[in-house]
């Protein structure tokens, strides 16, 4: 299962196996031209790229934050329009490595499938008890179509190093997520959050049919599967879960595709909000994965983990911080039934800027959730993510105004070297090189960017120097005041500008013709 960053080059990556195709055939008529291995090219630079938002803007403005990264030189060209309008550009972007605000208008999501259950506070302490598990007879309410969402389409020096981010007003929500085949999402039930609607997104030409595997903390869901899902080229459909998952305290989410690929997107919303958090996407099961960014706000973190399979899990905890590498109060060896998903309340890490790291004899995944204030009445979710390769881009940053950015930057392994770039623009800004120790946290705050106004916008891209060992990082915005709210937090991904291609090595030895 590859990662998600990988999908945003997909064409690519296409390209680039039907290219190895080529140097094999060659190889096979003219073995002797070719030798033992062809002479090809190691990698290709990225040159298109698509990402989709599932409902960026506010009533309060906002829209779509876009960005390639610095180093990208050469024409481009990114065009930003709704999911069902590609031929009508809400706005071209043509400038690599310059921040890029497209104002969307809001549209209200379809409020047809939405169940109105009554709902706790996200951050409420679980009951120790299992909930009974969600009935066999609650059928997923039908999908309906939504003209909320948008798409990012990129070529070009616009492809490579390309971030897109939805903001509600000035603050940004949500990474926009390029198109797959599979996703996954672990996080608060239903119980904590009210209403749960994932959002389906194909900004592609061919129909896309989509299965939803569920599992919580009672176990597998045991009702009809949810599956058989249309999602039409350029279109977007909405599927509210908060039924089938009613009571629920912990939910994991298989989302994949039979044909075609979709980009998802799950909002979790409490009360009788309009809106609420979007809960992100997170790494695929692995017997290894790592819970990058948790700030060194106040409250507990509560862990969110899930076991696919039927095979029990092992699992351990390792708390990265800034004192170094340990193991945290009820993160020893831990036993999780197979096709469940648990939580896990981590009081020994409130105000502790840290990474997690979990070690499994099973695959697993997970994500935390971090609370908004010291109350916990709500919070924000880091998912377990891969580490940064090439370069990240966090396109929307501020300072000012009330709010501070941050990264909390993170070294589960051997030490490593990163260059910090700051600014909206690539021909200006403000770079220095960070070092994190081997199996530390450290907090770097980002500050005002000369030559800026107070507060406005600017970009950070994360580019890990050669020899640094594997890079765990999030972006972190939060109030100035005294207990301040936490206000956004997303978790660093990669932001490919090369793709490496397959080495050919031919299998014939031969005279030739």
């Amino acid at each position: 299962m590859r990662h998600l960053a990988m999908t945003r080059v997909l064409s690519v990556a296409v390209a680039a196996l039907v290219l190895g195709g080529v140097y094999a055939l060659v190889a096979f008529i003219h073995p002797r031209a070719v030798g033992a291995q062809s002479r090809q090219p190691h990698s290709l630079a990225v040159t298109s790229a698509v990402l989709a938002c599932a409902s960026p803007g506010a009533a309060a403005g906002g829209g779509v934050a876009v960005m390639a990264g610095p180093g990208s030189a050469g024409a481009g060209r990114a065009v930003v329009s709704r999911l069902g309008e590609p031929a009508s550009p809400l706005g071209t972007v043509t400038s690599p490595a310059r921040l890029s605000l497209i104002p969307v208008k809001p549209v209200p999501t379809p409020r047809a499938s939405r169940t109105h259950a009554p709902a706790a506070h996200r951050g409420s302490t679980p009951s120790p008890s299992p909930t009974p598990s969600p009935s066999a007879s609650a059928a997923p309410a039908p999908a309906v179509s939504s003209a909320a969402g948008a798409q990012i389409q990129a070529s070009g020096a616009m492809a490579r190093g390309l971030e897109a981010e939805q903001l509600a007003g000035t603050l940004p929500t949500a990474r926009c997520t390029a198109p797959g085949t599979d996703f996954w999402f672990v996080g608060p039930g239903q119980h904590a959050a009210g209403r749960i609607e994932l959002f389906l997104m194909n900004p592609g030409d061919q129909a896309a049919d989509v299965s939803v595997q569920m599992a919580t903390d009672a176990g597998p869901y045991q009702g009809s599967p949810d599956s058989g899902i249309a999602v039409a080229p350029h279109s977007m459909v909405v599927q509210s879960l908060s039924g089938v998952l009613h009571g629920t305290r912990v939910i994991a989410l298989h989302v994949h595709t039979s044909v075609g690929q979709v980009a998802a997107a799950l909002e979790e919303i409490s009360g009788r909000a309009t809106v609420g958090s979007w809960l992100p996407p997170a790494q695929a099961p692995a017997a290894h994965v790592v819970v990058p960014g948790l700030p060194g706000t106040s409250g507990a973190r509560q862990l969110f983990v899930t076991v696919p399979g039927t095979q029990d899990a092992r699992l351990r905890l390792t708390a990265v911080t800034s004192r170094g590498s340990y193991v945290p109060t009820a993160g020893g060896a831990l036993d999780i039934p197979g096709g469940s998903a648990v939580d896990i309340t981590l009081t020994s890490l409130a105000g502790t800027p840290a990474a997690l790291k979990l070690s499994s004899n099973v695959p697993v995944t997970a994500s935390a959730l971090v609370p908004l204030t010291a109350r916990g009445a709500a919070g924000l979710v880091a998912p377990a993510t891969w580490p940064v390769q090439q370069q990240g881009v966090i396109a929307v940053n501020r300072d000012g105004g009330g709010t501070v950015s941050q990264l909390v930057l993170s070294a589960p392994g051997r030490a490593v070297s990163v260059r910090v770039w700051r600014g909206a623009s690539g021909g200006s800004g403000l770079s220095k090189v960070v070092q994190i120790a081997a199996g530390h946290t450290l907090v770097v705050p980002l500050g005002r960017v000369t030559g800026l106004a107070r507060g406005a916008p600017f970009s950070v891209v994360l580019t890990p120097l050669p020899g640094s060992g594997p890079l765990y990082a999030s972006r972190v915005m939060m109030g100035t005041r005294r207990g301040a709210a936490l206000q956004s937090l997303l978790t660093v991904e990669s932001s490919l500008v090369m793709v490496r291609l397959p080495v050919v090595r031919s299998a014939f030895i031969g005279a030739g013709r």
